[in-house]
């Protein structure tokens, strides 16, 4: 810009002044670079000014002393900001550190082996400088079986944040001492209930938590695991199989989130699925299912990776952040939070096909797929077992 204020000024009538030019130079420097270059770009900018002015004859005008200290008082303030800047850049980092740790604190990542099964889990920031908020997710081995937890907290911010950390610390003491999973989703609602005492205004009246709760008994042996589930308002879980096909575990029956109890009574009913050895179970928030793409389009978790396979639960999930990203074009609007539990299986391959790509018509490549809910034509059935009953159908199967 300098170069250019000099090659201004010398094609030029002398009416002309290039000192607009010479004063942005340091501005334009001073958030972007080093104090050092800021400071040699605001000597430069003094120095072409003075030197023009002696070029052409008026270094005794005083115009000449006006424009130089215009551009000197301007490059003292590229000075200034540089610095401000520089501190700002040292308190963010900071504050990144700090939230990162506070992430590991209330959110910490599960072991990637519990009770025999495969876990990974993923937390994906909307923001790049984000680090918390509120989406959550746990699993705990205890003496009923693995038991887990994929949530979403309604807001976002420091209260969320306190609603997760209260949330993680109540199912940690319940999935423990509690000996059913309607259990542990009792103690989960009370406990928000006097999170909800706490807070003042809009928070107390309309905080609440859209939650999936499971457990995962001992297997007594290849092939008959089952997973037990009580959905309050959240996305649907789904069990990719070894094979690549997909079910959709869908409640028999729709409830309200956790703390949400004031507007209806109903006793929670924990449902059971089958998980057999190389399934594997997905649990996630909104943040999939409601990411668009440029055309406003929903991603759909189901229909992108249904037909597809992977190497287990964390292929699972790099591929899927992945997926989301390319499909979003990056411009995810809401954290992710995601979670994977496989059940290893006898001679399961080590390397599998990652997710199908959508072509630019938005259909998906799903060859080789079996669809959970009947669209046509007879489907191999899939059961759903309530925990005081036997197997049922749950749609799956039926022929036109």
């Amino acid at each position: 810009m300098i170069a250019a204020g000099i090659v201004f000024d010398l094609l030029t009538p002398a009416r002309f002044t290039a000192v607009p030019l010479f004063a942005a130079a340091p501005l334009i420097a001073a958030p972007i670079v080093t104090w050092v270059v800021t400071l040699l770009t605001g000597i430069a900018a003094v120095l072409a000014t003075t030197g023009l002015h002696t070029y052409n004859n008026t270094i005794a005008q005083i115009t000449a002393f006006t424009e130089t200290s215009t551009v000197l008082t301007v490059a003292a303030l590229a000075l200034l900001i540089n610095g401000v800047v520089r501190r700002s850049s040292a308190r963010l980092a900071s504050a990144r550190v700090i939230a990162e740790a506070a992430q590991r604190a209330v959110l910490p990542t599960p072991a990637d082996r519990i009770a025999g099964l495969h876990i990974a889990a993923r937390y994906e920031a909307a923001q790049a400088d984000a680090f918390i908020g509120g989406d959550l997710f746990a699993v705990q081995d205890t003496p009923h079986g693995v038991r887990l937890i994929v949530g979403d907290v309604r807001g976002k911010g420091m209260e969320a944040v306190a609603a997760v950390a209260v949330l993680i610390g109540a199912f940690g003491e319940a999935a423990e001492q509690e000996t059913s999973l309607e259990g542990v989703a009792r103690r989960l609602e009370r406990a928000l209930k006097r999170e909800d005492m706490r807070r003042e205004g809009l928070d107390a009246i309309e905080g609440f938590t859209t939650a999936v709760l499971g457990e995962i008994p001992p297997s007594d042996g290849v092939g008959d695991g089952t997973v037990r589930l009580v959905n309050r308002g959240h996305p649907d879980p789904l069990v990719l199989h070894a094979d690549g096909e997909l079910d959709v575990l869908e409640p028999s029956e729709a409830a309200l989130p956790l703390g949400m109890g004031d507007l209806g009574l109903w006793p929670d009913r924990a449902e059971e699925y089958p998980l057999p050895a190389g399934a594997t179970l997905l649990l996630y928030t909104d943040g999939l299912s409601e990411a668009r793409d440029a055309r406003g389009v929903f991603y759909d978790p189901g229909e992108r990776l249904r037909g597809s396979v992977f190497p287990g639960p964390e292929g699972l999930l790099d591929a899927l952040v992945e997926d989301v990203r390319r499909y979003t074009g990056g411009r995810s609007t809401d954290d992710m939070a995601l979670l994977a539990v496989g059940r290893p299986g006898v001679g399961q391959p080590e390397r599998r096909r990652t997710v199908p790509v959508v072509s630019a018509d938005g259909a998906s490549r799903t060859q080789g797929r079996r669809a959970v809910r009947g669209a046509g034509g007879a489907r191999p059935a899939r059961g759903v077992r309530h925990t005081d009953g036997g197997w049922r159908s749950s749609g799956h199967g039926t022929p036109d």
